[in-house]
C-alpha cells in the first residue's frame, strides 16, 4: 500500500448499501464516523480507552478537522483507514492524520487531519496531557522529519 507515513494503525472497511447517498457513493459523513472509529481504536491500542479517560479527567478534544474528499468510494468496495499521531508539543496539543485507501488499486481515497488539545473534561478547559497520556501516546508520534 502507498502510505503517507510508515506504520500506520489501520482498519479494514467496506461501505454497505446504507452508507451511500443519492449519488452513488459513500456519503462523506460516513467518512467521518470511521475515523473516529479509527482514532479511538487506535488510542485504545496505545492503552487509553475512554473510562481511562474519565477515570483521568482528561481527553484529547478535537479543535479542528479537515478532510479532503479525493475519489468517491462504492457499495462493498474493500478499504483501508490509516491513522498516524505527529505534530504533537508533547504538553497540550497533538495531530492525528488519516489516509483511506481503495484495496483493489491503493488509490488514496481520503486525507483527513484532526487538531487534537488535551482537555479537562470536568471543565472544558485545555490541559497539559498527564503522564499516562504522554506515555501511551508520544511514543506513537510519527517522527518530525516523516511528517510533511
Amino acid at each position: 500500500m502507498n502510505w503517507d507515513h510508515p506504520q500506520p494503525f489501520t482498519l479494514d472497511l467496506s461501505p454497505s448499501a446504507a452508507d451511500i447517498d443519492g449519488l452513488d457513493h459513500t456519503n462523506n459523513a460516513v467518512y467521518v464516523q470511521w475515523c473516529e472509529k479509527a482514532g479511538w481504536a487506535h488510542s485504545e491500542a496505545l492503552g487509553l480507552s475512554l473510562a481511562d479517560y474519565r477515570r483521568l479527567d482528561r481527553a484529547m478534544a478535537i479543535r479542528r478537522s479537515e478532510y479532503d474528499y479525493l475519489l468517491p468510494t462504492a457499495a462493498g468496495e474493500a478499504l483501508l483507514l490509516g491513522t498516524w499521531l505527529y505534530s504533537t508539543d508533547g504538553k497540550l496539543n497533538m495531530e492525528r492524520r488519516f489516509q483511506l485507501l481503495r484495496a483493489s488499486d491503493g488509490a488514496t481515497v481520503l486525507r483527513g487531519r484532526w487538531q487534537l488539545v488535551c482537555i479537562e473534561i470536568s471543565s472544558g478547559r485545555a490541559r497539559r496531557m498527564p503522564a499516562e497520556f504522554c506515555d501511551g501516546y508520544l511514543p506513537a508520534v510519527v517522527a518530525a522529519h516523516l511528517a510533511d
